[in-house]
């Protein structure tokens, strides 16, 4: 069985093109450097169930960010709402992903 999870790592890789262009939102890919610390990791069942779990916790937080940002965009009718929404959700999908795999593989 292989390791997949360090294989996140690989998209660290966007955050270079936050030097080539002028949009700094780029840099927040480089928190996917993190991933490559699961190189070394065990490979088994429980990583296994521990890394569905926390893609669980990941999906429940995109559920929620997005309901609330249809629900607000369309009480101010302003679409732009869904572009923070998605890198907000986006975010806090990577940080729960991060945390639930960190505090459940203890």
């Amino acid at each position: 069985m292989r390791n997949w999870l360090k294989y996140l790592g690989l998209l660290g890789m966007v955050g270079i093109l936050g030097f080539f262009t002028s949009n700094p939102g780029f840099y927040g890919f480089f928190g996917f450097f993190g991933f490559f610390g699961f190189r070394d990791q065990m490979v088994d069942e429980r990583l296994h169930n521990n890394a569905n779990l926390a893609g669980r916790n990941a999906f429940i937080i995109s559920l929620i960010v997005f309901a609330a940002a249809n629900v607000i965009a369309t009480i101010i009718s302003n679409p732009v709402i869904y572009i923070y929404a998605f890198s907000i959700g986006f975010g806090l999908q990577m940080l729960t992903f991060a945390v639930s795999i960190s505090i459940s593989e203890r």
